[in-house]
């Protein structure tokens, strides 16, 4: 069965002086003129030529009239959308670098060095030197670097969005993605609540093995199971938390990492609660992302509780859509007067049967994040299927990147307690800070929260079809 996911959601709203508001994956990312897009799409052409560009919305002589300004605004989304989705173009380092200039511009953030916090998922804060105008990637060297996490084990880890929540609750927002600056993503929202993560980003818990035969990649996997363990994104009955315990004081990192490889949820991504219209319409539900599906813990409107899953390799397609509603007290539109809130959908269309395909939509906040990570699970299957690896991945990634001018190179920090500048504040080794990580303030649950036995009912039944039918 074939998939065909949609890529980055990009939408457009209008705004003063025919300028147009850019939203990727939910969140407004830059500010552009017609001409700038028009200056991208005759850059586009140049490179790739007429055959591959989509089509890009005329210039008109005269003064647009209101219909026409939206019609173009509509026009220049769907330019847009169709450029990211494209699998040459929406990857070549001319779009990706056109989205991070215009996002850099757009906050007015200079290019200058800065110093950038990235929160391990112990809570321990990793500050490393950066441009402002540092991409993802060059982020994310620059923390394995001061880790002295080893190359080869880079492309396992990834940088999220994360905002903090009560009681030590996070919600995922996003995973950064390669078109913009992290500095400037976080920077611009302005608030303390969000910050940056390293967090592992695959999804076979099999690639554990390669990340748990180097010392630092071991403590980061152990430092995020027992972060999830506590949270309570992994189940723990009270036999196994005993066990856990037990491999903790003796110091047996890789051993309690093998037992909670057996637990319920293990390596799964919890989304904060939201709407489903599964089974029925209006349900409320919990969803987890990890082993390849979306994981739904479903309240349905007579309180009964029930708990199933969907199987990426079971969805044809999936789209996320949203809408603009008003609200009694929202916050302003900066551009309109009126009173509004985004309302964001994630609905994948599913094989429930041999011969029958079903829409499941899901309202969410974090529909994008959700989407993310299927697409991210699609791709690893598909190196998978190909013989390829997380490694080779990254191989081909990093010989197939432009190099920039030295001028544009990371400001990398020198490793761990190789700082030649004795008023430097000592850094301790990765290990011995996290060394200190262990299982506090879990509440061991027991059978009566295991609600296992409450499956749905169809959804299983998939004679003649199997998994890998990609």
């Amino acid at each position: 069965m074939f998939l065909f996911p949609e890529s980055d959601f990009i939408s457009f709203s209008s705004c003063l002086f025919q300028a147009y508001n850019i939203h990727v994956n939910g969140v407004l990312h830059c500010r552009v003129r017609y001409s700038q897009l028009l200056g991208l799409h005759e850059q586009i052409k140049k490179e790739y030529g007429n055959n591959v560009v989509p089509t890009f919305p005329p210039k008109k002589i005269f003064t647009l009239t209101p219909a026409e300004v939206e019609q173009r605004r509509e026009q220049l989304e769907k330019y847009m959308q169709a450029v990211r989705q494209d699998p040459l173009l929406g990857t070549s380092e001319m779009f990706n670098s056109f989205l991070r200039k215009a996002q850099q511009e757009t906050q007015q953030i200079p290019t200058e060095e800065v110093q950038l916090e990235v929160h391990l998922s112990n809570g321990q804060k990793v500050k490393v030197n950066i441009l402002t105008s540092d991409q993802t990637e060059d982020v994310l060297e620059a923390v394995a670097t001061k880790l002295d996490l080893p190359e080869d084990l880079v492309g396992y880890f990834s940088l999220f969005l994360v905002q903090e929540g009560l009681e030590g609750g996070c919600t995922f927002v996003r995973k950064l993605q390669e078109f913009e600056l992290p500095y400037v993503s976080v920077t611009s929202l302005r608030n303390p609540d969000y910050h940056i993560v390293l967090r592992k980003s695959y999804w076979d818990s099999a690639y554990d093995s390669d990340v748990m035969e180097n010392r630092v990649g071991l403590n980061l996997l152990y430092a995020q199971t027992v972060s999830d363990i506590e949270r309570g994104w992994i189940l723990v009955n009270k036999d196994q938390h005993r066990q856990l315990k037990s491999l903790q004081e003796k110091g047996s990192k890789k051993e309690f990492i093998r037992l909670a490889q057996t637990l319920k949820y293990f390596g799964y991504i919890k989304f904060d609660p939201c709407i489903t219209d599964f089974p029925e319409k209006g349900c409320h539900v919990i969803v987890s992302a990890g082993n390849n599906e979306l994981n739904f813990h479903v309240k349905l409107p007579n309180n009964q509780m029930k708990e199933g899953s969907f199987k990426v390799t079971r969805m044809r397609c999936w789209r996320v859509t949203s809408s603009v509603i008003p609200v009694a007290n929202g916050t302003a539109n900066p551009c309109s007067s009126s009173k509004c809130e985004v309302k964001l959908e994630l609905a994948f269309e599913y094989l429930m049967s041999k011969d029958r395909l079903q829409w499941v939509t899901i309202t969410s906040p974090q529909a994008i994040m959700m989407s993310i990570c299927l697409q991210s699970m699609v791709d690893e299957l598909m190196v998978k299927k190909s013989g390829g690896s997380i490694k080779k991945m990254q191989k081909k990634r990093l010989n197939g990147s432009i190099h920039r001018s030295d001028s544009q190179q990371t400001v990398k920090s020198p490793p761990l307690l190789d700082s030649p500048d004795p008023n430097r504040e000592q850094v301790v080794k990765l290990s011995t800070k996290l060394s200190s990580v262990s299982l506090r303030g879990i509440s061991a649950s027991n059978s009566a929260n295991d609600i296992s036995g409450n499956d749905f009912h169809g959804n299983y039944a998939f004679e003649g079809i199997g998994d890998d039918d990609l």
